[in-house]
């Protein structure tokens, strides 16, 4: 099994529905990655000690998804010098905007890269992750340019009923 590259962060159990489509790209682009729930409010210790610990375990990027106050990327984002890709997830009471709010509104100094609400964010926080890793991965830009050439592909094959 391959080195993780990639770490995937969730606040909940219940975020899995949205990130499993996380996990599907990187699958599909080949990447390796490692996921775990992990709360910035209700573990504390174990956040600190999974993300300090990120670079030295070979990750290059982290991906962090969470809900309502949706701290985790911020925390994550605090404790690391790695790129940290925030996924908000939605929410019943607010849709998600109060996540996302919480995530893009970051103080100068601790960038998160934030992701659209949901299901888009999600996958597009993986091809991002890709795209930060092809610039210096050869098999890995041959297989996001793949995914992008099979996505063009498959509009031009379209067929309206």
């Amino acid at each position: 099994m391959a080195k993780p590259l990639v770490g995937v962060i969730m606040g909940s159990t219940s975020d899995w529905e949205t990130m499993q489509h996380t996990a599907q790209t990187l699958d599909a682009l080949g990447i390796p990655y490692e996921k775990r729930v992990i709360s910035a409010h209700r573990t504390p210790q174990l956040m600190h000690e999974w993300t300090t610990g990120a670079e030295t375990r070979g990750l290059k990027v982290i991906i962090a998804a969470a809900g309502g106050a949706a701290h985790l990327a911020g925390v994550a984002a605090a404790l690391t010098a790695l790129p940290v890709l925030g996924v908000p997830m939605e929410s019943a009471s607010l849709k998600g905007m109060d996540s996302l709010l919480s995530m893009v509104q970051m103080p100068a100094g601790i960038p998160v890269a934030t992701f659209a609400i949901g299901k888009p964010g999600a996958i597009n926080a993986a091809l991002f992750a890709a795209a930060m890793l092809a610039l210096g991965d050869g098999p890995i830009k041959k297989a996001l340019d793949d995914y992008r050439t099979a996505q063009t592909d498959k509009v031009l094959k379209a067929q309206l009923p």
